[in-house]
């Protein structure tokens, strides 16, 4: 399935009242189509094709039924043969050979949002939480979430301010007491020092003003 991040000791913020600048159209709706994978070109004679999935396990992007372009008219069913290098390896009805094949190529595939399965209490699609914005408790702008990474310690929010720096924020119950799907927004409680940290440009800057010094 798509990529789920579970927050802990938590569970999400059902009873929040709507804002109204953002109660209406800026969630993610069931009409929505959300990027599965993406067809990066032919492989052998046959007609079939190397999809790059974006599923959080590769080999689920066959399991959501008849995928689509992003304008939701041409339809692709995926029958998976096999794996290769990084991508899957994939027949679909009605393309015979690698001329068809190729033309396919750069082919982003989609599925409803409405098709996707809901998540359990504690979880959250990435799509569902990519755009919203951020406040602080006081209700004062923080920024919008960019990304979700997780790199083995546990999920984080990306988040942007109006200036442009970034900021990681734990995906916890303690940074992140709300979590509003509904008017997209989440409220956010800096761990302290967190704020203070240097972006990783002026880090960057930082490093490179020490070694010039260390040189002098």
């Amino acid at each position: 399935m798509l990529a789920l991040f579970p927050m802990a000791d938590r569970t999400r913020d059902r009873a929040a009242p709507p804002l109204p600048s953002q109660a209406e159209g800026g969630a993610v709706g069931d009409s929505a189509r959300l990027c599965l994978g993406i067809i990066t070109g032919a492989h052998g004679i046959k007609g079939w094709v190397r999809v790059k999935s974006f599923t959080a396990e590769p080999e689920a992007i066959a399991e959501y039924g008849s995928l689509s372009d992003e304008s939701g008219v041409r339809r692709f069913a995926l029958e998976l043969v096999g794996a290769q290098k990084g991508v899957l390896l994939a027949r679909i009805k009605g393309v015979e050979d690698r001329n068809a094949a190729e033309r396919l190529k750069g082919l982003r595939l989609y599925v409803r949002r409405a098709d996707l399965p809901p998540p359990e209490e504690d979880e959250f699609y990435e799509a569902d939480l990519i755009g919203i914005v951020a406040t602080h408790e006081d209700g004062s702008a923080f920024g919008t979430i960019r990304a979700v990474n997780n790199f083995g310690a546990g999920a984080s929010l990306e988040i942007e301010d109006a200036a442009g720096k970034t900021v990681l924020v734990p995906f916890t119950n303690a940074a992140v007491p709300v979590v509003d799907l509904a008017n997209r927004r989440v409220v956010v409680v800096p761990p302290a020092g967190l704020l203070d940290a240097p972006s990783g440009d002026e880090a960057g800057r930082d490093a490179a003003d020490e070694d010039e010094a260390g040189e002098g």
